[in-house]
Formats: C-alpha cells, sequence, structure tokens
C-alpha cells in the first residue's frame, strides 16, 4: 500500500508537552490565584444592559 505524497509523520514527545502544559497551568495559578480564569473573552455589546451607574448616561447628555 503506498503512502500518498506530502503526508509526513511526526515525531512527538508527549511528556514534554504535558510538563510544558503543566508548567503553564501552575505559573498562571500563581500569578491569578486559584480557580479558572479564561485568557480570552467574548466581546460585549454597547447595547448590553446594566444596572451599574458607571455605565449608565449622566443626566446632561441626554
Amino acid at each position: 500500500m503506498k503512502r500518498k505524497q506530502g503526508k509526513k509523520l511526526k515525531v512527538v514527545n508527549w511528556d514534554a508537552i504535558k510538563a510544558m502544559r503543566r508548567g503553564e497551568r501552575e505559573a498562571q495559578q500563581d500569578l491569578l490565584g486559584p480557580g479558572f480564569h479564561a485568557t480570552t473573552r467574548p466581546h460585549r455589546s454597547k447595547k448590553t444592559y446594566t444596572r451599574k451607574a458607571k455605565h449608565k448616561k449622566s443626566e446632561a447628555e441626554g
């Protein structure tokens, strides 16, 4: 059976990858504290309703 042209096998050291991920997780927990912290957050629309005073328009703006 012939192998398709362009397909290459990758040599991966899974132990090294796991160690790097674990180290990154530990460093992140040291920096941000225990628990889950999202690295990216979805964009919030300006139209999203919020009750906080700092987000409300002032009376002067109308």
